[in-house]
């Protein structure tokens, strides 16, 4: 069994792709586009702005694949009640990480040291999302 996340970015699935890209190094595995599917069962074919906007997407960060879409491009992308989990080795990328994600977006917890991690922070980037930074693990410390 395989539980991946998919996030629905809701019109600017393309610019957070960019964005992971530029501040986590996330690399693209593959990309489609509404007007790249088949027509029959593409919802989107009634709408003609919708032909450039992305239908699917797939991302590699780190060891970890994460899915996107523009979804419907209701502009109102609600990322409530979920955070990912953004696990390195040490605290200089974990600020780093936590800093570049931070542009744009709201720090929700500072980068602290915590009994579990060197560091441990929260924010939610520009997009919505809300991240969990954690680095240097202690031993025994839940992954």
């Amino acid at each position: 069994m395989l539980v991946q996340p998919y996030l629905f970015f809701e019109g600017r699935c393309e610019e957070a792709l960019k964005f992971y890209s530029e501040k986590l190094g996330a690399q693209s595995q593959m990309m489609m586009r509404y007007k790249e599917g088949p027509q029959e069962n593409n919802a989107c074919t009634s709408r003609p702005e919708m032909a450039e906007k992305i239908m699917h997407a797939s991302i590699r960060i780190g060891d970890t694949e994460v899915m996107a879409s523009d979804g419907m491009c209701s502009g109102k992308p609600n990322f409530q009640g979920v955070s990912l989990s953004l696990t390195v080795e040490d605290v200089a990328k974990a600020e780093q990480c936590f800093n570049a994600l931070a542009e744009g977006g709201q720090v929700q917890m500072a980068l602290t040291p915590t009994f579990f991690a060197e560091r441990f922070g929260m924010v939610a980037d520009k997009f919505g999302v809300s991240w969990m930074i954690l680095g240097g693990l202690h031993k025994g410390a839940p992954q």
